[in-house]
């Protein structure tokens, strides 16, 4: 039996999971690990990748092949994504892991992302007609399904943190704030072309900050298993409660809401923004919560041969 290990360096999270791959070809995930290293924080017009959250990255990385390095029959597939993608050091950081570490890191474009984040939607959720949405830390990506296929998909580079730290959105937001945040938002989505055609449907939600919401509301309702989100719904109406009892608080307040997680709290306001803003365009009546993304797509690609 192979063991195959996905590592995800994300912009606001480092992630792991450890999948026994059966002779049939079917996978099953026998562990996952996350380490909060923000390698995105500070980056900043210059995009440059500040040098705490690079020592946080490689000592999250470091704890995670422990994990698997003493595993048989073993294969690592690493990404990383918009933080590294957009970095002007990125080089420099990519030979630091693979020294350091003994990690090679392949950096996925914007459309992979987005495609193998569609991967992973199209494999654990039976959904024909949806948008996707996967808010990262520096970066959302966005695909149109239509009769259960990817009909466009783009990233933009914009997430949770930059937006939190370009607008001045993590402790209490004022309006001014805000509003800018909203139109510079309203103006980038407008731009997606495409978007209309996904007028009414309901919104696919991947990422922290939206699994955020999910964890938040469960916990509201005192449902059990808080975390098992997968399939999870809400209405428009419960996000856009949820969203405004997160505004009314600061930071400090928000790190003390149940289903929040308190290092999120800072970053929960640009996280759940482009959501809100797209479910008021769109006029969609619900969202569906995913837990399969970018690393299932990524796993259900290399059963087919169609990853390296």
């Amino acid at each position: 039996m192979e063991n195959l290990v996905i590592v995800d360096l994300g912009s606001n999270s480092v992630r792991m999971t450890i999948n026994e791959i059966r002779p049939d070809k079917t996978f099953r995930e026998v562990a996952r690990y996350k380490e909060d290293s923000r390698i995105s924080e500070g980056m900043g017009d210059e995009k440059e990748l500040q040098e705490p959250a690079i020592k946080r990255t490689l000592a999250a990385l470091r704890k995670f092949k422990t994990a698997y390095d003493s595993l048989p029959n073993l294969t690592v597939k690493a990404i990383t994504t918009a933080a590294v993608r957009q970095a002007s050091n990125q080089a420099d950081f990519l030979e630091r892991v693979k020294r350091e570490v003994g990690l090679k890191l392949d950096v996925l474009s914007g459309d992979d992302e987005a495609y193998y984040d569609y991967l992973g939607v199209k494999n654990r959720l039976r959904v024909d007609d949806a948008l996707m949405l996967d808010v990262g830390g520096a970066s959302l990506e966005l695909a149109d399904i239509s009769a259960g296929k990817n009909s466009n998909l783009i990233s933009i580079p914009f997430g949770a943190v930059n937006l939190s730290e370009q607008f001045n959105l993590g402790d209490q937001v004022n309006a001014a704030d805000f509003f800018n945040a909203t139109i510079f938002l309203r103006k980038r989505l407008r731009d997606i072309w495409w978007l209309h055609e996904a007028q009414t449907k309901p919104l696919i939600l991947l990422g922290g900050a939206n699994r955020s919401l999910a964890r938040m509301s469960r916990r509201q309702q005192q449902i059990l298993h808080v975390e098992q989100i997968h399939g999870y719904q809400l209405t428009a109406t419960e996000v856009f409660r949820l969203f405004s009892l997160l505004l009314r608080k600061n930071c400090a307040q928000r790190q003390q809401i149940s289903g929040l997680e308190p290092d999120r709290a800072d970053i929960i306001i640009g996280g759940i923004m482009p959501l809100v803003l797209l479910l008021q365009m769109l006029d969609s009546d619900r969202v569906i919560f995913s837990e399969s993304g970018v690393r299932e797509g990524i796993i259900h690609a290399y059963l087919n041969h169609d990853y390296n």
